[in-house]
């Protein structure tokens, strides 16, 4: 039986065209849903014909899951970082401040996700199962090894995790609900930084 040979490595325009049809995706499925959205007004916010974005994703489902897996894939790069050489406290601060800006900077990338998330997650159930658990077990079980070092106050890592994510992601998903209670005020991300690493940490340093 004959061997499948390589997959061609795309050229520089082809990952350059594939980035801006991810942007103006995500602009387009934030804005109108992914019911509501279309193959021309994507191709209108990248600036390709019709044609010649079906080149790269033959349907609208594709485009869809591939700015859901594009932005996993960078929201969990924080993550990926956890060193397990590193102090916990340091590793555990530095993640909350990744995610944090990660809000700060991506929001609807973020809502987004959590809309499909609420939906059942249809588009990206596999990857969840997948490389997200995987990478979920894997640093959970960096935490736990920290934790029966004793450097960490013991709790359930994978709960941990989540609660990190449910936190830090607030300001991207319920950005309306924050800045209705406390408008905008000068240095708002930083102040949820440091509360934030405050309460993580106090929980989690031993004493």
């Amino acid at each position: 039986m004959a061997q499948a040979g390589p997959v061609p490595r795309k050229t520089r325009i082809q990952a350059q065209n594939e980035e801006l049809i991810l942007k103006a995706a995500l602009e387009v499925f934030s804005a109108y849903g992914f019911r509501g959205s279309t193959v021309d007004q994507i191709a209108a916010g990248c600036g390709l014909s019709k044609p010649n974005l079906l080149y790269y994703f033959r349907r609208k489902e594709d485009i869809y899951v591939a700015v859901l897996e594009h932005t996993l894939h960078d929201w969990l790069e924080p993550l990926r970082r956890l060193d397990a050489t590193g102090d916990p406290i340091e590793e555990i601060s530095r993640y909350i401040r990744a995610k944090v800006r990660m809000s700060r900077d991506n929001p609807k990338a973020s809502r987004l996700f959590a809309n499909e998330i609420l939906h059942g997650a249809g588009a990206i159930g596999g990857y969840l199962k997948g490389p997200l658990k995987a990478l979920v077990d894997e640093k959970a079980a960096i935490i736990q090894h920290w934790i029966g070092e004793g450097r960490l106050n013991p709790v359930d890592p994978r709960h941990l995790i989540f609660a990190i994510w449910a936190t830090t992601q607030h300001y991207a998903d319920f950005d309306a609900q924050v800045h209705a209670v406390i408008g905008n005020p000068p240095g708002l991300m930083g102040k949820a930084e440091e509360t934030l690493i405050s309460l993580f940490v106090d929980g989690l340093r031993p004493r």
